[in-house]
């Protein structure tokens, strides 16, 4: 999951839903909040009772792991994303499209019968990917040296990444222009930079996590149609040829190779879907049905 996040395709929420892991962890995450909240308003008592709540031999391996993830390879990815622009991005790319089976998977099963619905699913899906698709074209830049709040609110909004499956935490980076920057920051322990994110990134846990889980308990279908249709627009800042927000035809024989790394990125994807849909035997459904606003 750590690896993912640094990667502007697979969401970590999308990764520990595949993975089967994705309840407990909201779960954990609601008790951890509500416990804080508790312990600021001195009720001991509830405090105990949520942190007692939290599955804390399934959340501290995972943190650890996400953490060393992210210190040592945060450097060799910002290298290889900087170096090898058209290959990385064919990664991402197939990554992303391959991801859209398990929301579109979601949606299917909670969607009721008959051709309105579906022809109502599909229409929602394509406005949404179509405004994506548009904003994405305007003209955006890195931002070099980015203000104290800026990082903060990029903190919290990337971190939904983590409650909502389909939406990439990095790819929010890569879209306003912090994503380069973030990797930079961690590649070189630039700790202010660091400390400022990550204050973002509790204030989103704190907020910004439990509203969207209580969205997709309370409004499941609409917030999953919403989240295909931002992975679909999306796509566009993935393309392998860009120049600036011009989207560009691959050289007469130049498409092979980004396929082939397209298709590589697709397959991890779908093989981790396959694994969950036939060992695990769960559903995302259930995993999200009972999950705690």
């Amino acid at each position: 999951m750590g690896l993912v996040e640094l990667v502007p395709g697979v969401s970590g929420g999308t990764m520990a839903l595949v993975l089967g892991i994705y309840d407990r962890l909201i779960l954990s995450a609601s008790n951890f909040v509500q416990a804080a909240v508790s312990l600021v308003k001195r009720d001991q008592d509830a405090s105990r009772a949520h942190f007692r709540e939290v599955e804390w031999k399934l959340v501290l391996p995972l943190v650890l792991g996400m953490m060393l993830a992210v210190f040592t390879l945060a450097g060799p990815l910002h290298h290889f994303v900087e170096t090898q622009e058209v290959l990385s991005r064919s990664i991402f790319l197939g990554m992303v499209l391959a991801s859209l089976l398990v929301p579109a998977t979601m949606v299917q099963r909670v969607t009721p019968r008959g051709s309105a619905a579906a022809l109502a699913n599909i229409a929602l899906v394509l406005v949404i990917a179509l405004a994506v698709f548009l904003l994405l074209g305007l003209p955006s830049a890195r931002i070099e040296d980015p203000q104290w709040w800026v990082l903060i609110v990029s903190g919290a909004v990337a971190v939904c990444a983590l409650v909502l499956p389909g939406i990439s935490g990095s790819f929010v980076l890569l879209t306003v222009g912090l994503y380069e920057p973030t990797l930079e920051a961690v590649s070189n322990r630039d700790l202010g930079y660091i400390a400022l994110f990550a204050t973002g990134a509790v204030l989103g846990v704190a907020t910004l996590v439990r509203a969207l889980a209580y969205l997709l308990r309370e409004r499941r279908r609409v917030t999953l149609l919403v989240a295909t249709g931002l992975i679909l627009g999306s796509v566009r800042a993935l393309w392998p040829w860009q120049d600036g927000t011009a989207l560009l035809a691959p050289e007469a024989g130049a498409w092979g190779i980004p396929l082939l790394a397209a298709l590589a990125g697709a397959g991890v994807v779908l093989l981790l879907w396959l694994y969950e849909r036939r060992s695990l035997g769960s559903t995302p459904e259930k995993q999200i049905a009972d999950t705690a606003p």
